[in-house]
């Protein structure tokens, strides 16, 4: 379904992503100073709340579409939090044009997108060698 390559040379972090199942997309990544890097790009986990805020807006403009809502934006902010061990993320909505049942409705959604049920559910992770 998805796929994507990352790759490193020797410029602290600097890393090149390419990704896209119908077209080839490039993105760089990278860390903030504070780790080495040189901040040229999002840094790994600016990239995974991305992903989910990217699906959220996606699913709930489809959701919206197929109901035929007035809904003229929806904005996700996301934020990734750790404090110590306990690791959890924040998502807040901001859906103009929908009445107050149906932004009830779209948070509901939101808890059911693609990628909010990935990251609830966890998954193994298989690592080979190439």
């Amino acid at each position: 379904m998805a796929h994507s390559t990352a790759s490193i040379g020797t410029v602290d972090y600097a890393t090149t992503i390419v990704t896209g199942a119908h077209a080839p997309h490039t993105l760089q990544a990278d860390e903030g100073p504070e780790l080495g890097g040189k901040d040229s790009g999002p840094a790994p986990y600016d990239l995974l709340t991305s992903a989910l805020g990217a699906c959220t807006v996606i699913t709930l403009r489809m959701y919206a579409e197929r109901k035929q809502w007035p809904v003229t934006s929806v904005e996700a902010k996301i934020h990734y939090i750790r404090e110590g061990d306990a690791e959890h993320i924040e998502r807040t909505l901001f859906i103009a044009g929908a009445d107050a049942e149906q932004k009830k409705r779209m948070a509901e959604i939101a808890e059911r997108t693609p990628v909010t049920l990935t990251l609830k559910k966890s998954m193994p992770i298989t690592t080979t060698l190439g």
